[in-house]
């Protein structure tokens, strides 16, 4: 009997869906586990009300399975309640002529979401394309639009590669231009929005300025666990769309919000203007404590907050000093007469001055109250016992004793007071109202915090569409962790099954050991005297010629340099049996790793294995199992006994992972090994050409990065699919059950 495509469990949500199409059954099957996870209750049934609209808007089956597919991961993102906007946005372009605009927009939002992370992010960039597409549609605003918007199409199915160069502000001053200087030339605005004209390439080159957040989140994620064992989430906020209320970071129970961007300043790089940014948040997530805000007045909360940040900046430039010259290159130096006190209030000036006397020990402040506060607060901290609210003590005593008349006037002095990297110290503060307090993030209980991230967060790859001829980018989410642990004894008990297996082995792997050592002459400096060259040169000084001064040598090993990587496919057909055997393809593979790992151990060479399976592109798991500077012990026996087979094989996206630390080794010859049962497929993937393609593309990309790619295929039918991803690179094992003896066999001829 046939299996029912939709699951009973789900059969409630797919007639709540009232979809009349037969081909959005199998994508409504295989994305609503995904969604029940994604959704609160309540966002879940606007899901299924949104999914139910486009299904009976009349433009086909496309933009509800555009929609279903994509419309989850995007609300894990930015949140569900992005789902309404997002529907608004839509229903706009349905009432309008842009209907071929949807399925692009619905297609590229996760990628999108990837590239903002933040709900209020992906508000302003709708606003962008509706923005884009009232100005381009027709030609009088407010006069009924006759005809579609030429480039819209072509701008959303670029969105994601623009945003991984541009801040918003940029993705809105690009846009700007085209619609100006092209809204009455349909041909050269689609050329404008395909970045095929020479001029949109220039104005997408003039916008791309700084350092993108978007493009930098792992690396700054892996500085903040690193330096101060402090993983959050880092949420982007764009300036381009309050240019009023100018944000500064901060953190709550969300994460961490930083600027979208950084530009260059005061020869400090973007970069570590991020790093300065994180090292100062950490700082205060480490050591502050909020205090009662009621207690005081504006402005000696003020000094308070200027007092607390230099403190935890004291400790974290005690505990990593070579923050003091990036902090100091980014403290503005306010001139101390530039304040005209007869009309503006210096109050902020003077704290900005006492944050600078105490950060710099040269400052060039003559003001008896900024060096008095400045020699108080060195004490209290060369005492080693500070906190909060010692600085609360001191910042009351400095506005006391500093304050002056014009502190209240209306016209604030702000030039040269901004400090730029610290945060708005939001997190200090307990108000308390009427007897109900509001707890910071820092003294809320830990059940009410965001859930910390497991793992490393995931690395974007592009991925080939061959029906296109382009690339999708940031399409597939790779997350990496270390393999978990089994029991190594099991792996030496298979070594011990093998051992005449190995005896053979052994004889054909000394054949491939460095050999004698390969004398180089010749040398001017080396490990020992060359007799021959010596006699002679003596000879030609004793006959007043000139004696040749390269009378050494020098000796190196006549032996291999090449870096392995076996890439092994760990997806859910590994779990069946073996043709003719009791034991399934998992275990057989097992045996082959040990055999193959203790084989590369007697050679030297370095050696990673690592596993990889995919739920969709936007869980594609990378397991580490033996790196290259580990050597062939019980940590890796256990992680190969532990091998586990689940979910898929994106086979594209896992080589590219794999060849990004395979590219990193410095050897002659780099090999990547594939093991594999099958050929590429997800369950988010219906066009079965379309991932072995990609692998494809993988391969040649590699090829192009002089990483040589070899296919091992357990499937008996891979000759139909396995030559169009490997060329003439690749085995075929018909019989599973010789693969402990196979693998190493190939691996020595291969390398020999």
């Amino acid at each position: 009997m046939e299996t029912p495509i939709i699951p009973p469990e789900l059969e409630s949500y797919w007639q709540q869906l009232d979809c009349g199409f037969k081909q959005v059954q199998p994508i409504f099957a295989h994305t609503m586990p995904e969604a029940l996870a994604a959704f609160s209750p309540e966002g879940l049934q606007q899901y299924l009300d949104s999914a139910r609209f486009l299904g009976k808007m009349g433009h086909g089956a496309e933009p509800i399975m555009l929609f279903m597919a994509n419309m989850p991961a995007t609300a894990k993102i930015v949140g569900e309640e992005t789902v309404a906007p997002i529907m608004a946005c839509v229903k706009v372009m349905w009432k309008s002529p842009n209907g071929k605009a949807i399925p692009p927009f619905l297609q590229n939002l996760h990628a999108v979401a990837a590239s903002l992370q933040s709900a209020e992010q992906m508000r302003h960039y709708l606003d962008l394309v509706l923005d884009f597409m009232d100005r381009s549609t027709g030609s009088v605003h407010g006069i009924h639009k006759t005809f579609a918007s030429p480039g819209l199409p072509d701008f959303l199915a670029q969105a994601p590669l623009i945003l991984t160069m541009l801040s918003l502000e940029g993705l809105r001053n690009w846009i700007e231009y085209g619609v100006r200087y092209y809204n009455h030339h349909p041909e050269r605005q689609i050329e404008y929005f395909t970045l095929k004209s020479a001029d949109s390439r220039a104005v997408l080159q003039r916008e791309r300025h700084g350092t993108l957040l978007v493009n930098n989140e792992r690396k700054l994620d892996l500085y903040m666990r690193a330096l101060w064992q402090d993983p959050e989430l880092l949420i982007p906020y764009s300036l381009a769309f309050d240019k009023q209320d100018k944000a500064q970071p901060y953190f709550d129970a969300l994460g961490i919000r930083l600027p979208d961007v950084y530009d260059d300043a005061n020869g400090v790089t973007g970069m570590t203007r991020y790093r300065a940014a994180l090292a100062h948040i950490a700082a205060h997530r480490r050591w502050s404590r909020s205090i009662i805000a009621d207690n005081f007045s504006p402005f000696q909360r003020n000094a308070i907050e200027i007092l607390e940040d230099s403190r935890v900046e004291f400790l974290a430039m005690r505990e990593y000093p070579g923050l003091r010259a990036t902090f100091m290159a980014l403290h503005p130096v306010p001139a101390e007469d530039a304040v005209d006190y007869a009309h503006e209030s210096g109050i902020r000036h003077r704290l900005a001055m006492l944050s600078r006397a105490i950060l710099d020990p040269n400052h060039p402040y003559k003001n008896p109250h900024i060096i008095d506060c400045a020699r108080r607060f060195n004490l209290v901290m060369a005492a080693d016992d500070s906190s909060t609210a010692a600085m609360a003590d001191i910042g009351i005593s400095f506005i006391v004793k500093s304050r002056m008349q014009n502190d209240s006037a209306s016209k604030i002095h702000f030039t040269d007071t901004e400090v730029d990297y610290r945060d708005d110290n939001r997190h200090l503060w307990q108000f308390i109202e009427e007897g109900d307090e509001e707890e910071t993030y820092s003294d809320a209980p830990a059940e009410a915090k965001q859930e910390e991230i497991v793992g490393l967060p995931p690395r974007h790859y592009p991925e080939w569409d061959y029906s296109n001829s382009s690339y999708r980018p940031d399409w597939a989410s790779v997350y990496e962790r270390v393999h978990p642990s089994g029991n190594p004894a099991d792996i030496d008990a298979l070594l011990a099954k093998h051992a005449g297996l190995a005896k053979r082995l052994k004889k054909m792997l000394d054949l491939l050991k460095p050999q004698d050592k390969v004398r180089i002459r010749y040398q001017e400096e080396g490990s020992e005297l060359d007799l021959d060259v010596a006699i002679r040169s003596l000879i030609d000084y004793k006959s007043g010629a000139q004696p040749d001064p390269r009378i050494n040598m020098s000796h190196r090993n006549d032996g291999r340099n090449i870096a392995v990587m076996v890439l092994v496919d760990l997806s859910e057909s590994l779990n069946q049996k073996a043709a003719g055997c009791n034991q399934t393809i998992l275990e057989l593979s097992q045996e082959a790793l040990a055999i193959l790992s203790w084989a590369v151990a007697q050679l030297g060479d370095p050696f990673a294995i690592a596993g990889f399976h995919s739920n969709t592109r936007h869980d594609v798991r990378y397991l580490h199992i033996k790196g290259f500077s580990e050597e062939w012990d019980d940590a890796v026996k256990g992680r190969i006994a532990g091998m586990e087979a689940e979910y898929s094989t994106r086979m594209g996206a896992a080589m590219r992972h794999a060849g990004h630390y395979l590219g990193q080794q410095q050897a002659d010859k780099k090999l990547l090994l594939v093991l594999t049962d099958g050929e590429p497929a997800d369950i988010d993937s219906h066009d079965g050409k379309l991932l072995i393609q990609d692998a494809h593309m993988a391969v040649q990309e590699l090829d192009q990065q002089g990483i040589y790619s070899y296919c091992i295929n357990l499937d008996p039918k891979a000759d139909e699919y396995v030559a169009d991803i490997f060329g003439k690179h690749y085995t075929i094992v018909d019989k599973v059950e010789q693969l402990p003896e196979r693998l190493p066999e190939l691996f020595i001829s291969l390398t020999k």
